[in-house]
């Protein structure tokens, strides 16, 4: 196979500039242009709701490389110019200001973007975190502020309410689900990080959902900011009751970055669908949180949001674009600090896992926690133990090479 001459990334994200650096340690010497929505040179998304929030991290810090690196790199940055169009055809990109660029491959690395409540967008002092221009105004509004309550009880919500209650902020946490990340760890896990926040002071309102937002004028539903005018004063609960806040932060998760593609002709379902060689069409690929993807050794697809697989499947697309033939098909891998806590995850943790502690201690909260399903290893939980917990993730490969079992 002859190397593309050319070669496209859209999205200047982790992601991205991973293919990128990729595609140059394996030799390749063709054109590489990075094209970004945000002004921003590539940064790390996960320290955002973390080290940059609580002002640990000047912003700086968050950036992937540095200046000299992105230059050694050669690579042409255009950034702040949003992709708006695709044509899979002529492979051409078409930018917000108009730019049109050409490749022989091209490669899908846009990401996500927020979910957002109805009325959202009206009052002030509501907010989401995907960005670091979104990390820096909630920073600055937190620190004129006392009350937060976070709508969303999922990782990034979670990270938020820790992050704001050691500012010394009174946090309140919502949510439908019974506890803290429940849809990513289970409830036993969950449990304990519902005891961890309360603890900490956290003040947790779950199990309910939201209806909307009040303005400080009162009015229920955001129908007062929704017209344009005032500050967010609360947080209407399914229950009817209202959690007073000065700062308010929608964590409910996030949608694949496709609508610019929604003329490209190529299959978009939760994302841009790709074969196991993460190949949307011919000489198209996608990476990262905007990619959904056959994986073999499931035999479904999916579709994984969490930095470990930014990286590793951008490595795994510059491999194939320079003509390695080999399935994407890696084991999960995704952590969260909370508080003192740090959690460590390889592969899936279902719902209906029977789940059993393997090392450690769950009072000591030091442990690893075993996941199975159908009598087969999917997942591996630690708990302020890593390094044990990088030990167990074998069983969970092993698991993922074995013949599926036989009913």
């Amino acid at each position: 196979m002859t190397a593309p001459a050319r070669v496209l990334v859209v999205g200047a994200s982790a992601s991205g500039l991973t293919t990128a650096e990729a595609l140059r340690r394996k030799g390749y010497t063709g054109a590489i242009t990075v094209l970004g929505d945000e002004p921003h040179a590539p940064y790390d998304r996960p320290p955002l709701s973390k080290q940059v929030l609580s002002g640990a991290w000047e912003p700086e810090r968050a950036a992937l490389r540095a200046g000299e690196a992105l230059t050694a790199l050669d690579a042409e940055f255009v950034l702040g110019d949003p992709a708006v169009a695709l044509d899979p055809a002529t492979r051409t990109v078409r930018s917000g200001s108009g730019r049109e660029i050409e490749a022989d491959a091209i490669v899908i690395a846009t990401g996500v973007r927020a979910r957002t409540l109805p009325g959202q967008d009206g009052p002030t002092g509501v907010h989401v975190l995907r960005s670091l221009d979104h990390a820096l105004a909630l920073r600055k509004d937190l620190l004129a502020s006392a009350r937060l309550v976070v709508v969303g009880e999922g990782v990034l919500g979670s990270e938020i309410a820790a992050t704001a209650r050691t500012l010394g902020l009174d946090v309140t946490l919502t949510g439908p689900l019974a506890a803290p990340m429940a849809l990513q760890v289970g409830p036993l896990v969950s449990g304990l990080l519902a005891d961890l926040h309360t603890r900490q002071g956290v003040r947790l309102r779950l199990g309910t959902g939201v209806v909307g937002l009040t303005g400080d004028g009162g009015t229920s539903r955001a129908s007062e900011a929704e017209r344009g005018g005032g500050r967010v004063a609360g947080v209407e609960l399914g229950t009817g009751e209202v959690l007073p806040a000065d700062v308010v932060v929608v964590a409910i998760g996030a949608i694949p970055a496709t609508d610019w593609l929604a003329d490209s002709g190529l299959t978009l379902d939760n994302g841009v669908v790709c074969d196991s060689r993460c190949r949307a069409a011919e000489g198209i690929y996608a990476v990262g949180d905007v990619a959904r993807w056959h994986h073999e050794a499931l035999g479904r697809p999916i579709r994984l949001e969490n930095r470990t697989n930014a990286t590793e499947q951008a490595m795994a697309v510059a491999g194939a674009i320079l003509g390695e033939d080999r399935p994407y098909a890696p084991v999960p891998y995704f952590w969260t600090d909370q508080f003192d806590a740090k959690l460590m995850v390889h592969g899936f943790l279902p719902a209906d896992a029977e789940v059993d502690v393997v090392e450690g201690d769950l009072t000591a909260r030091r442990f690893v926690a075993r996941y199975r399903s159908e009598g087969r290893v999917t997942g591996v939980l630690g708990w302020n133990m890593p390094k044990q917990t990088r030990l167990r993730r074998q069983e969970v490969v092993d698991a993922l090479q074995a013949p599926a079992p036989t009913h």
